[in-house]
């Protein structure tokens, strides 16, 4: 098969004929011919091209906008981050510090717990018969069940069965504290 000598393409109907690359006198390559101008675009081409503009530029703006909103919020971020942290130090310490008054007031009432145990229990009733109601019920709590038992004994029958009922109601809210903390 013999291939068939090469037949440019015919222009469309209707387009300008092809123009020839000009050949330069000092025997460079050919220049491509200057290109045509651009056709002037009609008015409804210039109106999509504005309002192409005008979205464009309303995207940019919003784009700009949503960045300075996210470094806003991750400023605020950072800002709130830190002050949770101060907090939580803030509770733990102040956490520490109750603990340390606990510890103190423990400490304080077993040296009073200390003292009416030592007591013979009739001397003791005598004064826990005169006591207010939430110093008997602490001082009772802490101490010792067999001594906090004859005291209890030698004490006016009244005063007795109130201080049980108290000691009763408090030590079922502390269970009841411990239950719900857990």
């Amino acid at each position: 098969l013999a291939a068939a000598p090469a037949v440019p393409a015919a222009a469309p109907q209707g387009a300008p004929p092809p123009v020839a690359a000009a050949k330069r006198p000092d025997g460079r390559a050919p220049v491509a011919p200057p290109a045509a101008p651009a056709p002037i675009p009609s008015e409804a081409e210039r109106r999509v091209l504005l309002d192409l503009r005008k979205r464009h530029d309303a995207l940019d703006a919003r784009e700009a906008a949503m960045r300075t909103q996210e470094s806003v919020l991750a400023a605020a971020g950072q800002k709130l981050d830190q002050r949770v942290g101060e907090l939580k130090a803030l509770q733990t310490r102040l956490e520490q510090l109750d603990a340390e008054r606990r510890q103190r007031e423990d400490k304080d009432w077993q040296g009073l717990v200390a003292v009416y145990e030592k007591m013979k229990p009739r001397e003791a009733a005598r004064i826990f018969d005169d006591l207010e109601m939430p110093v008997l019920v602490k001082l009772v709590d802490r101490m010792k069940e067999a001594k906090a038992a004859a005291i209890l004994a030698a004490m006016r029958p009244d005063k007795a069965r109130e201080t049980t009922t108290e000691l009763a109601a408090m030590r079922q809210r502390r269970d009841a504290e411990g239950t719900e903390a857990k």
